[in-house]
């Protein structure tokens, strides 16, 4: 049952209380994603990884959120968001603390996947503000948004400066550890729950379908060189990943209450905005790994890269941050100034253009930066956009499920860009020789063509914007009820 919103003055303090303390989530959450990029090189030397290989690092974290995501975002529809809040703090943390004491790089990607509730943070906050001030949802969002970019800004460069400094890959790992932890006192005793419920079950049989789905599809193509393509192993992972994706697409459309609940997408015409959320998240997520690997690459050793200390390549990860930061900051007022709609469009552009200027002119540390600040900025005002378009569409008590798929959508993508990335630059190698040993390395033909793909993206989303309505979204009580004969059940 839904419990009437307060009013007036006191209802617009406790909104901007909540506000504040999400904000310190945000804040940790955008700590710890800004926190790996650095850090990348040095995992690789003390787990002696390939760079292709370090892709999984962020496409692991990301496969592992699609599946749970969702759920907790659907939790947080039943039980409370304020609730699913604390828990997911709490297994980030958990998380963390694995990654920083790992001891294989098999064990630092159980630990980033241990980490994917981390991506649930956003939507259980959209569903709060939306609940608490709805006329407000818009700002709140960006405001909200602009505190995970602060957060990357200063996780890039913090975590960059802590590895030039101390030189400890496991102290300074530990850092976001500690940060997620204190979010979770912060969560539960600072944050007031949400009252709107909504009823279903949980569908475990699609989470279980869709995660081994992508894993084993995405695992046999990433190792398809490696291993060969004609081995039984690869074609039983990428078959055996299709069929099972197929499988989850059947038992979707059977289930009263599904993991990807398309209904919600059909009731909040949100389809279009999806599909705008996987393609942002593709160039976003993907070339992110690319970008710190080339950033820390010796030009005198292998002909391209910045050759960068860890602390320069944080600093420079964080001018990327800091354009997101602004641009999410004020996309309110974009949006205001030129439609939602033309506000992606504007994103879009900036972001292929910025991808483009990384293709052609990379030689430089200052000319590299504009390019990472103008990336920020496209990205920034995109991330800032699209939610706050699928929040003011989504039906009262779905908002948690949808802001959900959103994500799920965003990392979805972006996890499938990381495969596909690691394996074009498994696939595109040069041989190196330092000192009297030769090897092999992703060329620069690599870099450019993941860069080209995310530009590609970019105006693939610059594209479908103008088909973006502005009509007034759905409210709750305007939703169709359920067939006769498929009532939903009680919670589980």
């Amino acid at each position: 049952m839904s419990t009437a919103p307060h009013t007036g003055t006191r209802r617009t303090t406790g909104t901007s209380a909540a506000v504040g303390f999400l904000i310190v989530m945000e804040f940790g959450s955008g700590l710890l994603q800004g926190w790996y990029p650095p850090l990348l090189t040095s995992i690789g030397q003390e787990h002696g990884t390939s760079a292709a290989a370090l892709n999984w690092v962020n496409a692991i974290f990301l496969l592992a959120s699609v599946a749970c995501v969702p759920i907790i975002a659907k939790l947080g529809d039943m039980y409370g968001h304020r609730r699913m809040l604390v828990a997911s703090a709490a297994a980030v943390a958990v998380g963390s603390f694995v990654v920083a004491f790992a001891p294989s790089f098999a064990v630092l990607l159980a630990g980033r996947a241990l980490q994917a509730p981390l991506i649930a943070f956003l939507p259980l906050e959209f569903a709060i503000v939306r609940h608490r001030a709805p006329d407000r949802a818009g700002r709140n969002i960006g405001h909200l948004i602009g505190a995970l970019t602060g957060g990357v800004i200063v996780g890039g460069f913090v975590a960059g400066w802590f590895m030039t400094r101390i030189d400890n890959l496991t102290v300074v790992l530990l850092v976001p550890g500690i940060m997620l932890a204190l979010c979770v006192p912060v969560a539960h005793f600072l944050v007031r729950e949400t009252t709107v419920r909504s009823a279903g079950r949980i569908d475990w049989a699609g989470a279980a379908l869709l995660s081994a789905g992508l894993l084993m599809a995405l695992g046999g193509v990433s190792n398809g060189n490696a291993i060969g393509w004609g081995s039984p192993l690869i074609v039983v992972l990428v078959a055996g990943g299709a069929a099972t994706l197929a499988a989850f697409a059947v038992v979707e459309n059977r289930t009263i209450n599904p993991l990807i609940d398309f209904r919600v997408l059909t009731k909040g015409r949100l389809v279009l905005p999806m599909l705008i959320a996987a393609l942002l998240g593709a160039q976003s997520f993907g070339s992110q790994a690319p970008i710190s690997l080339f950033s820390r690459a010796d030009p005198n050793a292998y002909g391209y890269g910045l050759g960068v200390s860890a602390t320069i390549a944080g600093l420079l990860l964080s001018i990327t941050a800091t354009g997101a930061f602004i641009a999410s900051t004020i996309s309110d007022r974009i949006a205001g100034a030129l439609t939602p709609r033309y506000a992606v469009a504007f994103g879009a552009l900036v972001s292929a253009a910025a991808y483009v200027a990384m293709i052609v002119s990379h030689d430089g540390v200052l000319a590299f930066s504009i390019w990472l600040f103008l990336l920020g900025f496209g990205v920034g005002t995109l991330t800032g956009v699209v939610p706050a378009i699928i929040v003011s569409r989504a039906p009262e008590d779905s908002v948690g499920i949808a802001s959900g798929i959103y994500n799920s959508s965003r990392t979805g993508a972006g996890s499938i860009a990381g495969a596909m990335f690691a394996l074009l630059m498994s696939s595109l190698v040069t041989s190196v020789t330092v000192g009297e040993k030769t090897s092999s390395i992703s060329s620069f033909t690599s870099y450019a063509t993941v860069w080209a793909i995310c530009a590609a993206l970019c105006i693939v989303i610059a594209v479908l914007s103008p088909f973006l309505d502005s009509r007034r979204p759905r409210a709750a009580s305007e939703t169709p009820a359920p067939p006769a004969g498929e009532t939903e059940p009680a919670p589980a």
